[in-house]
């Protein structure tokens, strides 16, 4: 009998029915994704606070205690499953195969029991502290003599932990990816509550900033003659402004626009971030005119300008992995190529922190002369006052160096600079809650990109000078 059969049928018998969903999960036409939910469970709060004992605690012990959801034998069963997948005398094919049998289990289980692997990959899985310093010594000895390099190395492969190993072993079988993923995703909104989670999270987001590189994604542009299944993602992951029906969607999906989103390999089917085109003959100042659905296609002999208004990234587990401004210049790259006369590249961006900042920083009394700012004219003291408000906003505030909005922290970080802010931008429900109806304009200066980026690397925002005069 192998080890996994031997780990595998005793499981079954503290796991009822783990054993009939490993053996079913085992074609390729099941994949582990079926079987791992999409949306984020919640462990319960009390589960967290009374999880008093280490998991090394509770694999000395006999009986469970409080909100603990595995027993201290099945807990020790769960690691011995775990450990076989990275038993180094198990090939690729058989740990990817042992991995996936867990993780259809996990699929399965309740969201205490999921925290509590996430607790046995993160303490039992990690460097070795010994052979750490170890190394650590030899490399400080080293320096500046021959044999640096050598010691180097050694003290990079000391960093390399048992669960760099285990992670992987997972991503090796179908559906693998998107398990992770989602493992990610769940995990996130627990770090705060449980810092033991931290390293567990931070190995996943280094390998997923490997794994996800530009140079592994694919550009792909999406249309209305786009399979169906694509197209109902667009109006799923949508962050920006809401797709109300398909004659919405397919206006921007038109002639005059053009819709990207970046691909990987091991999730073909589900776009990691999109940005939604609109190709005109000046710069855009209202969402409004963009999003009607009734609205004649612009003529694109005479297009200059291309409006990104809407950008979404579409998967939380991968936080952090930045990609957005790679995908931002790709687009420019494959919308010039297909329309030479585009010279202007800009956004028509919401700024969805101001109010909340403003509320923090303005006195009460004015903010209730902006309680319905529409109404205001052109010419008023309180639209002045506002418009230069969201200036200081937009053009002076920042926090640990980088812009306090955070639209603006994405663009200006790509390269941007503060254009623009169109009063009644946004005039929906939503922009008037976030913003009091504000929008701005980015631009992105392909010959001064490097420029702001530096700028901003020393504390300066990148603005025009209209901002300029707004902010003093």
């Amino acid at each position: 009998m192998s080890p996994v059969d031997w780990i595998s049928r005793g499981a079954s018998l503290w796991r009822p029915g783990f054993e009939a969903k490993a053996t079913a999960g085992t074609t390729r036409d099941k994949p582990v994704a079926s079987a791992v939910p999409g949306a984020v469970s919640v462990v319960p709060a009390a589960a967290a606070s009374a999880a008093a004992r280490t998991t090394r605690e509770r694999l000395q012990a006999t009986w469970r205690r409080g909100e603990e959801a595995l027993s201290p034998r099945v807990l020790r069963r769960t690691l011995a499953e775990l450990l076989a997948i990275v038993d180094t005398r198990a090939s690729e094919v058989e740990g990817g195969r042992r991995a996936h049998a867990f993780a259809l289990w996990y699929g399965q289980a309740s969201a205490e029991e999921r925290r509590d692997a996430w607790l046995l990959m993160n303490e039992h899985f990690g460097p070795d502290a010994k052979k750490l310093k170890s190394a650590r010594e030899q490399y400080e000895s080293a320096h500046g003599t021959p044999e640096e390099g050598a010691a180097e190395i050694r003290f990079r492969r000391a960093f390399v932990s048992p669960r760099t190993r285990l992670l992987q072993r997972f991503a090796a079988f179908d559906g693998g990816m998107r398990f992770l993923v989602d493992l990610r995703a769940e995990l996130l909104p627990h770090l705060k509550a449980d810092k033991r989670l931290l390293p567990l999270d931070a190995e996943l987001e280094a390998l997923f900033s490997t794994w996800f590189d530009v140079a592994f994604l694919e550009l792909r542009r999406l249309s209305w003659d786009s399979p169906a299944s694509l197209i109902e993602k667009l109006i799923k992951y949508e962050a920006v402004h809401d797709i109300r029906s398909w004659a919405d969607l397919k206006n921007r999906l038109d002639s005059d626009r053009r819709c990207y989103a970046f691909f990987h390999p091991r999730l073909p089917d589900e776009p990691l971030i999109f940005v939604e085109v609109a190709l005109m003959d000046s710069m855009a100042d209202c969402i409004t005119p963009l999003l009607d659905e009734t609205a004649a296609a612009s003529d694109l002999a005479k297009a200059t300008t291309a409006i990104f208004y809407s950008i979404s990234n579409t998967q939380p587990g991968l936080r952090g992995v930045s990609f957005g401004d790679s995908l931002i210049k790709r687009v420019v790259e494959t919308l010039k190529r297909e329309f030479p006369k585009l010279k202007c590249f800009a956004t028509l961006s919401p700024i969805p922190g101001f109010r909340s900042w403003l509320l923090k920083n303005a006195p009460a009394d004015k903010l209730a002369r902006w309680d319905k700012p529409l109404e205001l004219g052109a010419k008023s003291p309180e639209r002045q006052e506002l418009l230069s408000y969201a200036a200081r906003y937009l053009g002076q505030e920042l926090q640990a160096g980088k812009p306090l909005d955070p639209v603006a922290r994405f663009h200006l970080g790509n390269g941007a600079r503060v254009e623009r802010i169109n009063w009644g931008g946004d005039p929906s429900a939503k922009g008037l809650k976030q913003s009091f109806g504000l929008m701005v304009n980015y631009l992105y200066d392909l010959r001064r990109l490097d420029k702001h980026r530096t700028m901003l690397s020393q504390g300066e925002i990148p603005m025009a000078g209209a901002i300029e005069e707004l902010c003093r």
